[in-house]
């Protein structure tokens, strides 16, 4: 049951965070079955709360929009969608591949035509803004490190005048 949930929960945050025109074209190769709307996509505003330093106390972050739908497939499985804004279509089309990633009759489909593909998509987004990122890091030991040489430098300069000032003035 455990891997069941831990294997939707990632199809379903694939689902959510997948641009909309991907989503729309994934399922211009699939057949979507006859299905029922439990509840038809609606927005509205979730409060994000946060915790101080990240393990402290609990506070209220903001709140964004949120979109959800729900249907009912022929066969019987429920599927949901839950995406953060105000995309109607997103939300649908998410509530339909959840449903139908439940049926064992359309699963191997979807998971071909419309998760796998925008999976990759993400990882590559993904890795694209983690080399940027890398491309800007700062190493701050080597930040110290150059620094410090060049301060002890200075110093070793600066003593160095300071004893030669000192020798003059003993004479």
């Amino acid at each position: 049951m455990q891997e069941k949930s831990a294997e939707r929960r990632a199809w379903m945050a694939v689902l959510a965070r997948a641009p909309l025109d991907m989503l729309e074209g994934a399922f211009k190769g699939i057949r979507v079955p006859a299905l029922t709307w439990l509840r038809r996509p609606e927005s509205g505003l979730y409060m994000i709360r946060a915790r101080v330093g990240g393990s402290g106390n609990r506070f209220n972050l903001g709140e964004v929009t949120v979109t959800r739908c729900v249907v009912r497939l022929a066969a019987g499985t429920v599927g949901v969608g839950y995406v953060l804004g105000r995309s109607h279509r997103h939300a649908e089309l998410g509530a339909i591949a959840d449903a139908m990633l439940q049926s064992s009759e359309h699963r191997i489909a979807v998971r071909r035509l419309v998760v796998a593909p925008i999976q990759a998509y993400l990882n590559d987004q993904q890795a694209r803004m983690t080399r940027k990122a890398q491309s800007t890091r700062v190493e701050f030991l080597t930040v110290a490190r150059e620094a410090g040489a060049k301060s002890d430098r200075s110093r070793d300069a600066a003593l160095e005048a300071g004893s030669e000032q000192l020798i003059e003035d003993m004479t």
